[in-house]
């Protein structure tokens, strides 16, 4: 069967992005994506290799653009300004795109040399910024596994609307990465 003229990978992506970001992740179907894009399912399978390769794919997408998002926000900033417009676009990438963001984390096979890669990528951005502060090797690793657990684990309690005070929930971020550059700036002393 030959892919349907228009149809490409691209296409089949963006259109998986907005449903999982619509309904969630797991309402990315091969039925849900085929009914979004007009098509019948066998039409996919020109393009992906069923549903993990959908999964794939759409993971991949959502390392990519978080990746571009942190390079961006980082862009011309040094040591706590780019730390700190970093965490802010990880966050706003994880609100505005909640789906595709989950997409990052499901069924990832760090095994595979594309997703590996893409991730390398997000890895390396952070490490080059906390390089400023002197921490490198393996304190880099750990500064940089450290700053992950931060942004995704306030990015994943507000996506689940986990954040019920009345205090602001933007105050409390800004106190967690302000508390994180304290903590790093110390380990370097």
């Amino acid at each position: 069967m030959s892919p349907r003229v228009g149809l490409d990978l691209k296409t089949i992506v963006k259109a998986a992005a907005d449903i999982a970001d619509a309904d969630g992740i797991e309402a990315v179907t091969l039925g849900t994506l085929s009914r979004k894009l007009n098509i019948r399912p066998p039409s996919l399978y020109n393009h992906v290799e069923g549903l993990p390769g959908l999964r794939k794919e759409l993971a991949l997408y959502g390392i990519k653009e978080l990746e571009k998002c942190l390079a961006l926000a980082a862009a011309g900033k040094a040591l706590d300004d780019a730390v700190r417009s970093m965490g802010e676009a990880y966050l706003a990438f994880a609100r505005r795109k909640p789906g595709l963001y989950e997409a990052t984390f499901y069924t990832i096979d760090m095994g595979d040399t594309d997703i590996k890669l893409a991730s390398d990528k997000i890895v390396n951005v952070v490490i080059q910024v906390l390089q400023q502060y002197g921490i490198d090797g393996e304190n880099a690793v750990h500064a940089t596994r450290g700053l992950r657990s931060i942004l995704h684990g306030f990015a994943s309690i507000v996506q689940k609307g986990g954040f019920a005070m009345e205090i602001d929930i933007n105050e409390s971020f800004h106190f967690l990465i302000d508390t994180f550059l304290m903590g790093i700036k110390n380990k370097c002393i």
